[in-house]
C-alpha cells in the first residue's frame, strides 16, 4: 500500500522532547539539517519510512469538535504543505506542543523527527509526505575495525538502530478537506501511558474503507462468536471454533461481503442470525463505527485478522485438537465411569 522507492528526503529538522511530568525541557534546534551524504540519506529513508511497506491501515485526523482546524497536528501540517519555507518554525511547533502532551511519567525522552518527503506512493497515487518521527529506545554497539596488522575493538553507546522505528506518522498530502491519510506506527505502544501518540498527539480515526470494514466485521464476528454466543445459546467450544472457520472460510473465498448472505451461509440458524445482527448494531452505535451491510473485502484485513482466529481446542492441558474441517467429525460425550468428558474423532488416514 505504502512504497517509496521513487521518495527524496527534501528537509528534516530535530528536536529532543523530554518528559514534561519529570520536569524534564525540550530542546529545539535552530535550523534544519542539511544532509549531504547520499548513504545517509538512504539510511534515514530506510529507518523512517521502511516499516510502512508492511501497514495497511490508514487513518485520518479529526477533533472531538468535528473542526480540524482545532487539531493541532493537522494545523501545522496544512501550514507546511501550503507554504513549504515555514517547515522548521512548524516542526519547531509540532514539538513544543508533543512536549504538553507528554505528561505521563513512563514516557520516555528522545529525539524528535520532522522530515518533508517528495513522491511517497500510497494506494498507487504519488504525493507529497510529512514524516514526524520519535526513537526513544537506544542500544549499544561494537565497532569492529583494522589496527595493527589486526583488528581493534570499540563500542557506541546511546545509538539508535535504523531497523527499529519506536514511534512515527506519515501524513500525506491529499484528502485534506476529511483529514489527509496517515499511517502509523508505535512500536513501544504496550501499556497505557502510550497512547498519547495516536490518541493525544495525533488525535486520528479509523478511514472507514474496505480494509477497515473488513477488519472491524471479522472483529465483531470473532467476539460475538467467543464471548457473546455462550449467554443466550448453549453452544461447545467445538461448534464456536467451526463459527469461526467457517467465516474465515467465507472471507477467504469471496470477493464482497454481503450480510445477508455470510449470516445465512455461516450462521446458518434464524435465532443466531438476529443475534450477530443486534450484537453488530450495538458496536455501531457503541464506537460510533459503522459498517455497511455490503463491501468489497480487503486480503489484507482477511490475513490480519486469520493470525487471531484461533482453531484450537484445548483439553485440559494435556491435548490440543485442531479443528480446520468437517465439525461432524468430531463427538463429544462424558463417561460416567471416569466421571470426564471425552472427544471421538473420525478420520480415514493417518498421517
Amino acid at each position: 500500500m505504502i512504497s517509496f522507492f521513487e521518495a527524496s528526503l527534501a528537509e528534516l529538522s530535530i528536536h529532543r522532547i523530554g518528559n514534561k511530568s519529570q520536569d524534564e525541557f525540550y530542546v529545539l534546534s535552530e535550523q534544519s539539517v542539511a544532509i549531504q551524504d547520499n548513504m545517509l540519506s538512504n539510511l534515514l529513508q530506510q529507518y523512517f519510512l521502511g516499516p510502512y511497506e508492511k501497514v495497511n491501515e490508514i487513518y485520518r485526523f479529526f477533533h472531538p469538535n468535528s473542526d480540524l482546524n482545532l487539531n493541532e497536528v493537522y494545523h501545522f501540517a496544512s501550514e507546511i504543505f501550503e507554504k513549504g519555507e515555514t517547515f522548521h518554525e512548524n516542526s519547531k511547533e509540532l514539538a513544543k506542543y508533543l512536549y504538553d502532551v507528554s505528561g505521563h511519567p513512563k514516557i520516555k525522552s528522545g529525539e524528535l523527527y520532522l522530515a518533508y518527503f517528495e513522491n511517497v506512493q500510497i494506494e498507487g497515487e504519488l504525493h507529497d509526505a510529512i514524516g514526524i518521527f520519535k526513537s526513544e529506545t537506544k542500544e549499544t554497539y561494537l565497532k569492529v575495525y583494522p589496527e595493527n596488522s589486526g583488528f581493534g575493538l570499540s563500542y557506541e553507546q546511546d545509538a539508535i538502530n535504523i531497523n527499529k522505528l519506536d514511534k512515527g506518522c506519515l501524513i500525506f498530502n491529499t484528502d485534506k478537506e476529511e483529514g489527509y491519510r496517515v499511517a502509523v506506527i508505535d512500536q513501544t505502544n504496550r501499556s497505557a501511558e502510550a497512547v498519547y501518540w495516536k490518541d493525544e498527539f495525533l488525535k486520528l480515526k479509523t478511514r472507514n474503507d474496505n480494509f477497515n470494514q473488513t477488519n472491524n466485521v471479522l472483529g465483531v464476528y470473532k467476539n460475538f462468536v467467543t464471548e457473546k454466543l455462550d449467554q443466550e445459546f448453549d453452544i461447545s467450544k467445538a461448534d464456536k471454533i467451526d463459527l469461526l472457520n467457517k467465516s474465515m472460510k467465507y472471507f477467504k473465498e469471496k470477493e464482497s461481503f454481503d450480510i445477508d448472505e455470510f449470516s445465512n451461509e455461516v450462521i446458518g440458524n434464524s435465532e443466531g442470525i438476529e443475534a450477530f445482527k443486534n450484537y453488530k448494531k450495538n458496536y455501531e452505535e457503541e464506537f460510533d463505527a459503522p459498517i455497511p451491510d455490503s463491501f468489497d473485502i480487503s486480503g489484507a484485513a482477511v490475513k490480519k485478522q486469520a493470525r487471531v482466529f484461533k482453531s484450537v481446542l484445548k483439553l485440559d492441558k494435556n491435548f490440543h485438537i485442531y479443528i480446520h474441517g468437517d465439525k461432524e467429525l468430531i463427538e463429544k460425550g462424558f463417561d460416567d465411569d471416569k466421571s470426564m468428558n471425552y472427544y471421538k474423532v473420525y478420520f480415514r488416514e493417518e498421517e
